[in-house]
């Protein structure tokens, strides 16, 4: 038996018990003795350990531990101890996030959007869902919008199936056309704004986009490439919204937008994304942050990007709100986080690292913020990032291609590992044989999903490159981790991240965090350049903190007792800063193509 906390106000009962009723916030709770539950879910971890996600006929969601095998749907007992044939529920922190989307429940044919806005703006009405700038939509709002924008496509033409490219920055119409775009049928290939040149090009004839809706700004970007699509300049001929539409006929699996991998090991290939996928990053993603119609999410990363873009629908799911903020800037974020009233946002580890070297002001924990959603935060920043701004960073893992595949309960967080195996989802650690490796040995993550188009569809009119992703029934993510004994999972690097250097290999994320903690360095990129005795050397490019010098041999010399011998760089390059993609990533290609310069020192050859 255990004891859930009973509202009694409306009724619903939580686990574990919290100060107030999670779904109409009461404080005036019960204990609820509870001796079974029905068996929902069970993923088996690398231990061997089967976690249980059991659901109490209170309607409680649990995680537990069971001992033996047992079939979902099945009615288990429940204990606080551990008892023969029961499910062990500790009474401790979860490691599984707990929090449960009630839209879990919705049939597999309504999740789509237009069935998900439809089903939420009958719920939430007035309620204001998406602000950006002056302007507020509520959810009622923006199902006409997404109406009236289809019937304004298809009164220009568009039809289901056909592509519209958008190369704008955060702004409401590039959201009204991909919601547009949903609601008729059509695809929206939303484009990173850095693009020029030849990437252009070859993502808007790639895709066979018909249209490109275009910023005043980049309508000069476009001049540069020779691609036979017609413009639609935002703010002159741009469609006003056209008669409202009835939503199409959306399939689960029919391909909603096309977005853009980076492609660092060739041209970059158009990840086809399905409806469905988009309705499983909002449950997902909200239930790892416990989201709920009392919050307000704030994101000021670039919208063409998975990231911002299913925060969107994170908001949806939750009836939430969802502020579209404009660039990040380090000087602006709080003062525009506190005005928005944001409760949860999105960050990338150099963001994190970026706030976290701003001087200290009296306004750091001025904000309603409690949790951000921060992927790859090196571990030493999550203490420091909590104390001083009062936010917890949450760690996870998802791509693109695939979903919210690891993650944990929020009070679980483990800085430096990005969770264990959610229960929607498989995952493998392979090696270049696509066999398993034991746990604690470096492999290539694999993994795929149990529900159906959580995950992306494939590659754009690229037969190939989808057959090589997605082979042996498993989608092959190109993530070279570490499973250790009890299920967490530590990521390494990209396997064309990673370095050999004389028969060793060597982790780039594992050397960066270790000069990262180096306190004249502000910033750190590591990667592979070529040795004259084959195989790679390492080399760092870093950037100084104002007011800091960093000394190249005295930074090595720091480094000998944190690092193998081994992984310590030959070759570093003090940068005034690093090349980043929109999205706030460092882009290593461009470093490795700089390569060993005359600037450069080397290890090898030190200087008077």
């Amino acid at each position: 038996m255990i004891e859930l906390a009973g509202c009694v106000d409306c009724g619903h009962a939580h686990f574990p018990p919290r100060a107030a009723c999670p779904r109409c916030h009461g404080s005036d709770l019960r204990p609820v003795p509870w001796e079974d539950a029905i068996v929902e879910q069970v993923t088996v971890d690398a231990a061997g350990t089967r976690l249980a996600s059991l659901r109490t006929v209170a309607g409680a969601v649990v995680v537990g531990r069971l001992d033996a095998d047992v079939p979902p749907g099945s009615v288990v007992p429940v204990s606080a101890w551990r008892e023969p044939g029961a499910a062990f529920v500790p009474g401790g922190a979860p490691l599984l996030p707990t929090h449960r989307s009630p839209l879990r429940d919705l049939p597999a044919t309504d999740r789509t959007v237009p069935r998900l806005l439809e089903r939420q703006a009958q719920r939430y009405g007035d309620k204001p869902l998406v602000v950006c700038g002056a302007t507020t939509w509520s959810y009622r709002d923006t199902v006409e919008r997404a109406a009236r924008m289809a019937g304004a496509l298809e009164e220009r033409g568009i039809e289901p199936g056909d592509r519209i490219a958008l190369l704008c920055g955060n702004r409401l119409e590039l959201l009204e056309t991909v919601l547009g775009c949903a609601w008729l049928g059509a695809i929206a290939v939303p484009l990173n704004t850095a693009l020029r040149g030849a990437g252009l090009r070859h993502a808007l004839t790639d895709s066979g986009a018909r249209v490109v809706v275009v910023e005043t700004e980049l309508v000069g970007v476009l001049d540069e490439v020779d691609v036979a699509a017609e413009r639609w300049v935002v703010g002159e001929t741009f469609p006003a919204p056209g008669s409202a539409l009835p939503a199409c006929a959306a399939a689960p699996g029919d391909t909603l937008a096309i977005l853009y991998t980076s492609g660092t090991t060739g041209l970059p290939k158009g990840v086809c994304c399905p409806q469905a996928q988009f309705f499983w990053w909002g449950v997902t993603v909200g239930e790892c942050m416990e989201i709920t119609d009392d919050d307000v999410l704030y994101t000021c990363l670039p919208l063409f990007h998975t990231n911002a873009l299913n925060a969107f629908f994170q908001a949806v799911c939750a009836g939430a709100t969802y502020v579209l903020g404009g660039r990040f800037s380090a000087s602006r974020f709080w003062d525009e986080a506190r005005d928005a009233g944001a409760t949860v946002t999105y960050l990338l580890g150099a963001m994190v690292q970026i706030l976290l070297t701003r001087p200290r002001s009296d306004t750091d924990t001025a904000h309603r913020l409690r949790i951000a959603l921060a992927p790859a935060t090196p571990a030493a920043a999550h203490t420091a990032f909590r104390e001083r701004f009062g936010v917890l960073l949450v760690e996870g893992y998802g791509s693109t291609e695939t979903n919210m595949v690891l993650g944990a309960h929020p009070a679980a967080q483990r800085p430096g590992y990005m969770g264990v195996v959610l229960p929607d989802h498989e995952v493998r650690v392979v090696d270049a044989d696509g066999l398993d490796v034991p746990d604690g040995e470096p492999g290539e993550l694999v993994c795929r999903s149990r529900q159906p188009y959580a995950y992306a569809t494939g590659y754009f009119e690229n037969p190939a490159a989808t057959a090589a992703a997605y082979r042996d029934l498993w989608f092959h993510t190109g993530d070279r981790v570490v499973r250790e004994p009890d299920g967490w999972l530590r990521f390494l690097d990209r396997l064309t991240d990673s370095i050999r250097r004389r028969g060793e290999n060597i982790s780039s994320l594992e050397v960066e965090q270790v000069i990262a903690t180096h306190p004249a360095v502000a910033a750190v990129a590591v990667y592979a350049v070529p040795s004259e005795l084959a195989e790679d050397e390492v080399m760092a490019a870093v950037v100084q903190h104002t007011g800091q010098v960093v000394d190249p041999a005295e930074l090595t010399e720091w480094c000998a007792p944190r690092l193998a011998q081994f992984a310590i760089p030959r070759y570093v390059d003090v940068l005034t800063e690093l090349p980043l993609t929109e999205n706030g990533k460092v882009r290593k290609a461009a470093l490795r193509e700089r390569g060993v310069t005359r600037s450069t020192w080397d290890r090898t050859k030190p200087r008077p």
